[in-house]
């Protein structure tokens, strides 16, 4: 659990990623911004969720995290094609 990666062009998502520290977490799988919107976000509304997960990183808001994931990807939330 932790941001994902940014895309080779996303110049602005790490700028804004590394301005408020978020990019000294490790990346992972799933993440704080993917379960609340993922590519439908802003981009200063992802870092804002990231650095949210920065700020309350700890085990139980981890597998709070994994488990909405598993329900967005059993329900297809978000999908679009």
């Amino acid at each position: 659990v932790g941001p994902r990666p940014a895309l080779f062009n996303q110049d602005d998502l790490v700028a804004l990623r590394t301005q408020y520290g978020v990019d000294k977490l490790v990346p992972g799988l799933t993440g704080w911004a993917q379960i609340n919107g993922r590519d439908e976000l802003p981009i200063p509304d992802k870092v804002k969720l990231d650095v949210d997960y920065m700020n309350n990183q700890s085990f139980w808001f981890d597998l709070k995290i994994i488990l909405l994931t598993f329900l967005k990807v059993i329900r297809r939330d978000g999908v679009q094609h």
